[in-house]
């Protein structure tokens, strides 16, 4: 029988977490920005929309490949992405650029994909999708889309459109998933 020598616990304040913690610290910028008016103050907000959304891939890629990942990080990450995400659909309603029931739709969907997985835990992880990986994305494109200055409303709509159907689509999936799950576990017990 050999003994390996144990693992290393990654430590709390790590690049991964501190970049996820920049990243909340950003939305507050983000939004007074956002809510400015001129082009300047628009293009600026872009710039930190931009990099807070950069962040989200890095500090995952950096977590999974240096054994960063925390439980503090699995918790404060989705907060991160949810705050920066639900800060900008907000902010563009409030401008009037973007429909509330669009904005309300998405933030539902995401809030309670978050308290289900929460809820289910003690039966399982329902791990990020491929599907929920292009939600994302396709979020994080239509949003920068609307932030930017300039005629862009076709592509604005059509990119919005996609984001809220892959977004529909797969907080579906979830429920399913996390149904299928439960009912797994209660029968094997």
């Amino acid at each position: 029988m050999t003994t390996g020598a144990p693992v290393p616990q990654a430590g709390l304040w790590n690049i991964a977490n501190v970049l996820t913690l920049s990243r909340i610290a950003l939305v507050p910028l983000f939004v007074w920005l956002l809510l400015q008016e001129g082009t300047g103050w628009r293009l600026a907000a872009f710039g930190v929309f931009a990099v807070a959304s950069i962040t989200d891939k890095i500090d995952g890629d950096i977590a999974r490949k240096r054994g960063l990942v925390t439980d503090f990080g699995k918790i404060a990450d989705p907060i991160a992405d949810k705050a920066l995400i639900g800060s900008a659909l907000i902010s563009l309603s409030v401008l009037g650029e973007l429909w509330w029931w669009v904005t309300i739709v998405i933030l539902v969907r995401e809030i309670g994909i978050t308290v289900m997985r929460f809820v289910v835990i003690r039966y399982g992880v329902i791990p990020a999708s491929k599907g929920g990986k292009l939600k994302t994305m396709l979020q994080v494109l239509a949003i920068g889309l609307y932030i930017l200055p300039g005629p862009l409303d076709p592509v604005r709509w059509a990119m919005m459109a996609a984001a809220f159907v892959v977004t529909v689509v797969t907080g579906a999936d979830y429920v399913v998933q996390a149904w299928r799950m439960r009912h797994q576990r209660r029968a094997e017990a």
